[in-house]
């Protein structure tokens, strides 16, 4: 089980010191065992549920639009910024 739990740690990008990766199999091993035996639940006519309590609804503010900022007060604190645009560092290996 350390290998799952090295491919899980590359995945979520982490570093995981070898002497805690026993006791993360551990623990990753009885979620995967409780998720089995949700599994087994027949949920047959069951309907899909969104939230725990039965009625509630999204508490999100309404969508209204406002007038943006002007560019300047975008970048105010950019570090580097050029003809208006944020510069950041290139992501990635060149594709040439």
């Amino acid at each position: 089980m350390p290998i799952d739990v090295e491919h899980v740690a590359w995945l979520a990008r982490l570093a995981v010191p070898e002497e805690e990766k026993e006791l993360m199999a551990s623990q990753l091993g009885r979620i995967l065992e409780y998720m089995a035996k949700l599994e087994e639940l027949d949920t047959t006519g069951v309907s899909p549920t969104f939230h725990a309590l039965e009625g509630m609804q999204c508490s999100l503010r309404d969508d209204v639009s406002h007038p943006g900022l002007h560019p300047e007060q975008v970048l105010a604190n950019a570090p580097d910024p050029v003809d208006e645009l944020f510069c950041v560092p290139r992501v990635g290996e060149d594709e040439s």
